[in-house]
């Protein structure tokens, strides 16, 4: 069986938190840098003078909710905490967080869990209002779910009864800013990412005393990759963590290089399982389970042997594994062999409903939408994006000013995503292996190896990886063959589970998936709590 990898990045998507009785405490305000019409003109000449560093800041709030038939009396904050660096020590990131924290819990036994979405560029409104807070919004997925009014509700599928919860906004992102001398080069790529993650974790953990707590992270998408890289980072910088939990993973870029044909082979399993949902496959098979396992079995043997001989292969074998490949995605046979075995997700989505004039979701390929006609070979837009942001979006502004009473800083407003992020840096310095013969650099990210490395310095931490069967942005196979390639011993390999759920890239938009997930995170909590 051929030795695969993974593929493209994604967005991702959020959780939510309670209501209840509530009282603000509010920091100073940031103050307002002069505009360029209130310097004297004289001083042109004169080095820009850097802005003030406004201060920390928060707004605390006290909350219940029940869950599982116990009432728990939680503090909610929301506010920013500064990062340091350089010799001079001095600021230059304000980052935004809203942590949950039960009230009365030992601190030295109560576990904490930060959490994050990816992009690289995205807010964490998406974890935040939709998964494992106290609270979610309501949507109508896999459906459009529309206009306002939208719902928050009570989220009896919160991980708060099991661990505090601190959502975390990416530098650039929601109301995390570069402050003082900081700028966007020292946030917009993956080492400088993490160090600023890295920092904020500590200051965290510091500022509320919590150093001696079980410690979890929890990512999603690109978040994913920052989890395997923090795993590294914190423990050289003396934080051992209990745990990771890995919501639809990217950890290899590298998959994505011109010419490779892993990504192909990686997505073959995803595409069945999609037929599978939509009924586009003829004699369906009962067992889904068993039926991929039937695919992952092809796609890493026969049809990845079939791309390996590339101009060589035997018109035989080719027409016998385009009809594997067909029999297996619900495409035609003859549009198989069109794509010379090699179908994009792009494609995918647009050709397995050309016959009933639908598009299919990138994100989560149960929704479906219509296009603006049948023809070509591209979806104009993605479904599952665009049938969920206007839920997610809207409801977190109402929820952090009505229930949170956070208010920001004058002209400062909250940013879903990192418009202004600039050319993302994805060159990464992983821990050396000189002994096995890895390259020090990278330039794209294999964080599978700083995830490996800190399994190795601690034991302990074990790794639970969730995946939506219908995520065509980071599809379950290749994240199964990232992990498998780590090259652990056997005892470590165990500390990695998965967990598999009928949705897409965003477990959580499918309720049922929610549930499950929710039951599956509970036990493994439990078990790596200590």
């Amino acid at each position: 069986m051929s030795q695969l990898q993974r593929i493209t990045c994604a967005l991702a998507l959020g959780a939510l938190s309670c209501f209840c009785t509530s009282q603000s405490v509010s920091g100073q305000e940031q103050q307002r840098p002069p505009r360029p019409d209130e310097a004297h003109a004289g001083e042109a000449s004169k080095p820009e003078a850097t802005p003030p560093i406004p201060p920390e800041k928060s707004s605390v709030t006290h909350h219940d909710m029940t869950l599982d038939g116990k009432t728990l009396h939680y503090t909610a904050t929301a506010g920013t905490l500064l990062i340091r660096d350089g010799e001079d020590d001095h600021p230059y990131g304000s980052i935004f967080y809203v942590a949950y924290t039960v009230d009365g819990e030992d601190p030295n036994t109560r576990l904490v869990t930060f959490l994050y979405n990816g992009g690289p560029g995205s807010a964490t409104i998406w974890l935040h209002m939709g998964s494992v807070g106290p609270v979610r919004v309501e949507t109508d997925s896999p459906n459009a779910t529309g206009p306002a009014p939208y719902h928050v509700v009570s989220n009896q599928y919160s991980l708060l009864d099991k661990s505090d919860l601190v959502f975390i906004d990416a530098p650039l992102t929601g109301f995390s800013r570069a402050v003082g001398k900081g700028t966007a080069k020292d946030f917009a790529g993956v080492d400088q990412d993490l160090k600023a993650f890295d920092k904020f974790i500590q200051r965290w953990v510091t500022v509320n005393q919590r150093w001696n707590s079980p410690k979890y992270l929890f990512g999603e998408s690109y978040g994913t990759t920052r989890s395997a890289g923090l795993a590294e980072s914190l423990q050289n910088s003396g934080i051992s963590l209990n745990g990771i939990v890995l919501l639809s993973s990217i950890l290899n870029y590298n998959v994505m290089a011109p010419g490779l044909d892993t990504g192909y082979i990686g997505n073959l399993p995803s595409y069945a399982a999609i037929a599978w949902y939509h009924n586009k496959l003829q004699n369906k098979p009962a067992n889904v389970k068993a039926f991929l396992n039937e695919v992952r079995a092809f796609a890493g043997g026969d049809y990845a042997e079939a791309l390996w001989e590339g101009d060589h292969l035997s018109p035989e074998k080719f027409d016998a594994v385009a009809a594997k490949v067909a029999q297996y995605t619900g495409l035609s046979v003859e549009y198989v062999k069109e794509a010379k075995l090699r179908i994009s997700p792009t494609r995918f989505r647009k050709e397995l409903m050309r016959d009933e004039g639908d598009i299919l979701g990138r994100y989560d390929a149960r929704f479906e939408g219509s296009d603006v006609d049948n023809a070509g070979e591209n979806p104009g837009y993605d479904p599952s994006d665009t049938g969920i942001s206007g839920a997610f979006i809207s409801a977190f502004h109402q929820y952090l000013q009505s229930e949170l009473k956070y208010e920001a800083t004058e002209n400062d407003t909250y940013r879903p995503s990192a418009g202004n992020i600039g050319e993302w840096d994805f060159h990464h310095r992983p821990p050396g292996f000189a002994g096995a013969g890895f390259r020090r650099d990278q330039d794209m990210p294999d964080v599978a190896l700083d995830l490996a490395d800190a399994m190795r310095k601690n034991p302990k931490l074990r790794v639970f990886s969730a995946n939506g069967l219908f995520d065509l942005a980071t599809p379950f196979y290749l994240t199964e063959m990232d992990l498998d390639h780590m090259m652990l011993t056997p005892d470590l390999a165990k500390n990695v589970e998965f967990g598999y759920y009928p949705a897409g890239h965003m477990v959580y938009l499918n309720v049922d998936a929610l549930k499950d997930f929710k039951h599956d995170l509970a036990a493994w909590y439990t078990e790596t709590g200590h």
